[in-house]
């Protein structure tokens, strides 16, 4: 992974929200063309601009890098859903997903 990746990944992550990059820029409390550097390979964000745009996303650093998950932001919900619950319906929950998955 290089710093192409960490700018399309960014990129990636702003589209599926549906935010521009101006907005992005402001929603972190940064100047306006912040992102726009960013993407342009201008400048990468240091490790707390890095860690501060994961919480925007709402996910985790190590979802950042994990693009196997086309949607981090419902897998984290998701998971942080299925905390709380208890084993029996861990147990039923399970069954729903290999019933949602043979039709795969």
């Amino acid at each position: 992974m290089d710093e192409t990746f960490i700018r399309n990944r960014i990129t990636e992550l702003r589209l599926k929200r549906g935010i521009s990059e101006y907005q992005l820029s402001l929603d972190l409390g940064q100047n306006r063309s912040y992102i726009q550097a960013s993407s342009s390979g201008r400048a990468l964000p240091s490790m707390k601009q890095f860690l501060n745009i994961c919480e925007y996303f709402e996910i985790t650093p190590l979802q950042f890098f994990d693009t196997s998950e086309s949607n981090p932001q419902l897998v984290k919900k998701a998971l942080d859903g299925i905390r709380t619950l208890s084993d029996d319906d861990l147990i039923m929950l399970l069954g729903l997903i290999a019933r949602l998955n043979q039709g795969k």
